[in-house]
Formats: C-alpha cells, sequence, structure tokens
C-alpha cells in the first residue's frame, strides 16, 4: 500500500513536471514580449531573424530550391505514382495534392524560378510582384515556420490548451462564440506574427480541438498583425510619433470586428463540426460539480501531460509541423501572392473596386475620399499597399485612417490569405474575399470615429 502511495505520488510530480516545464518554456518563446535591437517582439521571432543573419543572401536561394524540388516531386508522383508516397499520409498530403492544388503548386514553381533568374514577363518578377514575394517575404516565412513548427508541440501537447482553454472559456464563448484555448492564438499572433496564429489554429483543427467554424473564425479573425509590423506601417505614413493612439484605434476596431463579423455569413454558415464529422458537445466545456475553473483547468492539464509517452515522437511531430509548412505552403503563398500583386500593380481592378467606398468614406468625413477609395481594396492583395499608396495624401486623418483599416482588415493574399488557403483551415478564397469586405465594413466607422477624436 506504501508503495503503491509513493508510485502515485512520483507519477504526479512527473505530470506536473510534465505540464509545467515544457509550457512555460512554450509561453516564453511564443508569447513573451521581448525588447530586441529597439522593438517589442517574441522569442521565437528573434530565433527567426538569427536564421536570415546566419543565412543572409541563401534563404532566397534556398526557397527557390524547395519550391521547385516540391514540384517535380509532386509531378514524378503524380506520373510514376511511388507506393512510399501514396500510402504515407504525411507524404501524400504534401506531394500528391489534389489536381487543383497541383496547380497551384507548379505555378509557384514556374514564378519562383522567374522571379530567381529574371526571365519572363517582367510582371511575374518585378520588385514589387514576385520579387517582394519571393526576396521579401517566403524569406521571413521559412525562418519563421522552422522554428514555429518545430516547437509547436510545447503549446499543444503538454495541456498548456487545455489549462487556457478552461480558463478563458467564460470570456471567449459568450463573447466571440470560441473556445478558451482560442486566447492562446491572439496572444502568438498580437506578440509575434499572424502567420504563427494561422499554423497553430491549422494544427489543432487537424488534431480536433476546433470544429471547422471555429477554425474559420479563429483564422480570420485572431490572426492579429503583430505590433511590430504595425510599427512599421504608421511610420510608412509618417505618423510615427501617434503609435500609441494607432494602435489603441486597431485594437478597439478588431475587438468590434471579432464580435460582429463571425455572427455573419459566411462565417455563421460554417458547421459546427470536428474533422472526423463529428459534432460539439453541449456540455464539452462545463465545469463539474466540486471544482473551479482553474482547479478544473489544472486537471484538464495534468491529464493532458500524462498522455506524453515518447519525448522522441513528439519532437518528431515538430519536425513534422515544420516540413509541412514549408514545402507544402511556401509554394502556396508564392502563386498566390505574385497573383494578387500582379493584379494590384498592373491593372485598375483594385481602384474599381475601391469607388463604391467613396461614398461611404465621405458620409465618415474622411477628407481626400476619392484618393483614399484606391486604397481599401488593394490591400486584399497586400496589407502593406494601403500605406504605400497612402503616404502621397496630404490629410493626417486620412493616412492615419487608412493605416489603420489596412492593419485591421486582416487578411491579404501575399501572407496571411495565401496560408489560410494552404492550410487545412476550412475556408475558401472567395469567401476571404467576403470577410476582408466585411471586416472593412466595420471597421472603418469604428476607426474614423477615433481619427476624429485624434485631429
Amino acid at each position: 500500500m506504501q508503495d503503491q502511495a509513493i508510485t502515485t505520488s512520483s507519477s504526479s510530480k512527473a505530470n506536473w513536471l510534465m505540464f509545467l516545464l515544457p509550457s512555460l518554456l512554450g509561453v516564453f518563446l511564443f508569447m513573451a514580449p521581448i525588447d530586441y535591437q529597439g522593438t517589442i517582439t517574441i522569442p521565437i521571432a528573434v530565433l527567426a531573424k538569427s536564421v536570415q543573419t546566419v543565412f543572409d543572401g541563401m534563404l532566397t536561394a534556398m526557397v527557390t530550391f524547395i519550391i521547385s524540388l516540391t514540384a517535380i516531386m509532386s509531378v514524378l508522383t503524380k506520373l510514376a505514382k511511388p507506393g512510399f508516397i501514396t500510402n504515407n499520409s504525411f507524404l501524400g498530403g504534401l506531394l500528391n495534392p489534389t489536381l487543383p492544388w497541383f496547380f497551384v503548386q507548379q505555378m509557384g514553381a514556374v514564378f519562383v524560378l522567374m522571379t530567381y533568374f529574371g526571365f519572363g514577363p517582367e510582371m511575374i518578377h518585378d520588385g514589387a510582384t514576385g520579387g517582394l514575394v519571393l526576396n521579401d517575404l517566403l524569406p521571413v516565412l521559412f525562418s519563421v515556420f522552422i522554428f514555429a513548427g518545430m516547437l509547436l508541440p510545447l503549446l499543444l501537447n503538454f495541456g498548456l490548451l487545455e489549462f487556457f482553454g478552461t480558463l478563458f472559456t467564460k470570456v471567449m464563448r459568450p463573447v466571440f462564440g470560441l473556445p478558451g484555448r482560442s486566447s492562446v492564438n491572439c496572444i502568438a499572433s498580437w506578440l509575434g506574427d499572424g502567420s504563427v496564429g494561422v499554423l497553430l489554429t491549422s494544427k489543432q483543427y487537424e488534431t480536433g480541438l476546433y470544429t471547422q467554424r471555429e477554425a474559420a473564425v479563429i483564422g480570420t479573425t485572431f490572426s492579429a498583425v503583430s505590433i511590430t509590423f504595425s510599427l512599421v506601417v504608421i511610420s510608412q505614413v509618417n505618423l510615427e510619433h501617434m503609435f500609441a493612439q494607432f494602435y489603441l484605434t486597431v485594437c478597439l476596431a478588431g475587438l468590434v470586428a471579432a464580435i460582429i463579423v463571425p455572427r455573419l455569413p459566411p462565417l455563421s454558415n460554417k458547421k459546427n463540426v470536428y474533422i472526423d464529422g463529428t459534432e460539439i458537445s453541449a456540455d464539452s466545456e462545463a465545469v463539474p460539480a466540486g471544482h473551479n475553473v482553474f482547479s478544473y483547468g489544472l486537471e484538464q492539464a495534468l491529464d493532458k501531460a500524462k498522455e506524453v509517452k515518447s519525448l522522441r515522437a513528439i519532437a518528431l511531430d515538430g519536425v513534422k509541423n515544420a516540413v509541412d509548412m514549408v514545402f507544402g505552403v511556401l509554394p502556396v503563398v508564392m502563386a498566390i501572392g505574385t497573383v494578387a500583386l500582379v493584379i494590384a500593380e498592373n491593372t485598375p481592378v483594385f481602384d474599381y473596386l475601391g469607388m463604391p467606398f467613396i461614398p461611404f468614406l465621405e458620409l465618415l468625413q474622411i477628407p481626400e475620399a476619392t484618393a483614399a477609395s484606391k486604397t481599401i481594396v488593394v490591400g486584399f492583395a497586400d496589407m502593406f499597399l494601403p500605406s504605400i499608396l497612402a503616404s502621397g495624401i496630404e490629410s493626417d486623418l486620412t493616412r492615419f485612417v487608412i493605416a489603420a483599416m489596412s492593419v485591421t482588415q486582416l487578411i491579404y493574399m501575399s501572407e496571411i490569405g495565401a496560408l489560410l488557403i494552404g492550410s487545412k483551415v476550412p475556408v475558401k478564397a472567395w469567401e476571404l474575399f467576403v470577410i476582408f469586405i466585411l471586416r472593412t465594413l466595420v471597421t472603418l466607422p469604428v476607426i474614423a470615429l477615433m481619427a476624429h477624436m485624434f485631429f
């Protein structure tokens, strides 16, 4: 009897350590704000920057090789159908995609080769289109994916999500209609990078932790823009001295959008079923009698930690995460991001799409409404484009509104939009555009109201 008590006590201590040590390390790496070279960021982002520094000048070539290799391997798989790939769910998902994704993958390879070697139509490999995606965006994503993918199990596998999920349910569920664990996605995105939020959401959806609706809402609502990038945007419109007012406006407008937009189609039409088709249980988040949210959250976390039998298997999961994102998503970002930027730079499509917003901007008393309207829909191609176009507008108020709007629109095809489409999150391209427009319509009045208070 005494031996059994000792064994139980040792097991309990082991569970606590298995929960606390990896989870605290995960919180530090993904969520702890630190000052790095004068900017507030998170350790994961610092690790990613260290990769960019070490491989300075080589990352573009590495990304080009990876995208090209993926395309070649997919062609060989389609032709030869080797069993070690087609019969393996992981390799098959990467190298034997459905026909539409196969064409997107091949298009990404064509674009990356044209851009890297500088041949073909200039509008493809220009510095504002394919060159922007290949030289500026993909090396950053590659670096983030390597570390975020490998270290993601620290957040997912040791009980942290179960703890936060229980603790924040009473806030997240009634306000946003989401489970408490989604708060982790939001914090990681807010302090670090939106791509980390998409990666977190996709992996949790694949493992059955989010329903279709929850994954779609979190991916399009809580993959927020980092503080660091927000500072870059406000600096582009020469209003960096108003960063505090700007970020307050962004947070308030984003909060309003997070409450309203998920209650509208297409997000409200998403099914509340898990990836395997099972429905969400009405009492799945209920706290049992005899527990409060804190004690029940700890119990859930320790039960999860107890399930960990092999750290080697979890490390392998992390490697698979990184490989999946690098080989699976980078070609999609190259293809879709380049197409969106080509349309934005070489056609008047986004100018025409922005025209219906002129009366809306005039109603909100935004100066230079016609010039401002051209920046609204172009943000769907790339978040930074509105701020670039706004730099020529004289009104400080209008530049402030455009900068804040570009950040709160959230869905842009050169990164977040392409990442969502390339992930398992159940959203289509046309749905992303509708969500983008809805976020614009919801956030603009809030931003305009705040801008009129500040100017």
